[in-house]
């Protein structure tokens, strides 16, 4: 009896052991991912790519909070500060760096090369001279739609013949969209006059130096210097009788009176899907070549637009979108 009782207990203690005691897997612990996003500074734009990059991880089923905490960090345009931040990234072992704009890409690849942290960006328009299109790096591009933005800007203004653009010479984006801008603006029967900049300081200044040149038009790039002080140029520009065109909607929204432009929410929701399949296991960046979004939308500035005495030929305004502020 006395046997037959120890039987039992020792019976009794393998069913309490955990399954794998039997051999079976135990169920891991539930993962919680940490992001650090690193935001190269505050304007429309890359805020709607925080946005969108956000809403991208809840469609793919991440729940902030339980499956993931999010270190946001803002550069305040500044490069060095932009690199300190990344360090911090690096220093903490972020489960994954993600770089808005290309400044802040750059600074966290340097950052999470050593570790082999995973990095993605968004809002970058020339990752391969950016020196992001390979590694544990990928992400999304917002290359414009250069050709849809002549092909606007001669419809709008038949007997425009010079587009001022503003750019800084130390952003590989701006600089790329510079060059495919002079290689394309002769097909359109456009010049183009651009004066570049090296800080956000010399924006406004470079912006009376274009007017000065009489320009027909003024077209603005995604660069972060230059859009960060969008209403001082917009204000000299109104002034001046030229028409300023945006890049996206939101420098529509602020003034500019048109656009062929990219939806820049929709930018980071396609950048949080991508980052999900990343942080879960399911591919490496080396696995997700870059992507970018090839549709654009016509935004239109109806009181700007009117403001600066231009009709909108029925064709563009049938398809384009009113994006004045409310």
């Amino acid at each position: 009896m006395k046997k037959f009782r120890m039987i039992a207990a020792a019976l009794a203690l393998v069913l309490a052991l955990p399954l794998t005691a039997c051999g079976q897997k135990e169920e891991s612990e539930h993962k919680m991912y940490s992001i650090g996003i690193n935001q190269y500074g505050e304007h429309a734009s890359l805020d709607n790519c925080r946005e969108g990059f956000l809403q991208g991880l809840a469609e793919a089923g991440l729940v902030e909070g339980t499956d993931f905490t999010v270190d946001y960090q803002n550069a305040g345009f500044d490069d060095n500060i932009a690199r300190q931040i990344a360090d911090s990234f690096s220093a903490a072992d972020v489960d994954l760096m993600v770089g808005i704009a290309t400044n802040s890409a750059t600074a966290c690849y340097a950052a999470a090369e050593n570790k082999d942290i995973p990095v993605i960006f968004t809002a970058i328009t020339d990752p391969v001279q950016a020196g992001l299109d390979s590694g544990n790096v990928t992400g999304t591009s917002d290359k414009l739609p250069v050709e849809a933005q002549l092909d606007l800007i001669r419809q709008l203004q038949p007997e425009a013949k010079t587009i001022g653009i503003l750019y800084t010479t130390s952003e590989p984006n701006s600089v790329s969209a510079i060059a495919e801008y002079q290689d394309k603006a002769p097909d359109y029967g456009f010049t183009i006059d651009a004066i570049g900049v090296t800080s956000q300081s010399e924006v406004t200044q470079a912006a009376d130096t274009l007017i000065s040149h009489g320009v027909d038009a003024m077209s603005n790039l995604t660069d972060n210097n230059v859009v960060g002080v969008l209403p001082s140029i917009l204000e000299k520009a109104n002034e001046a009788g030229i028409p300023v065109y945006g890049s996206e909607v939101e420098q529509v929204k602020l003034g500019c009176v048109a656009s062929a432009g990219i939806d820049y929410v929709q930018l980071g929701k396609q950048t949080g899907l991508m980052a999900a399949k990343v942080l879960r296991g399911e591919a490496t960046c080396a696995d997700l070549p870059y992507e970018t979004i090839s549709e654009y939308s016509i935004y239109i500035n109806s009181p700007a637009l009117d403001a600066m005495g231009i009709t909108v030929p029925a064709d563009i305004a049938e398809k384009a979108v009113e994006s004045s502020a409310q």
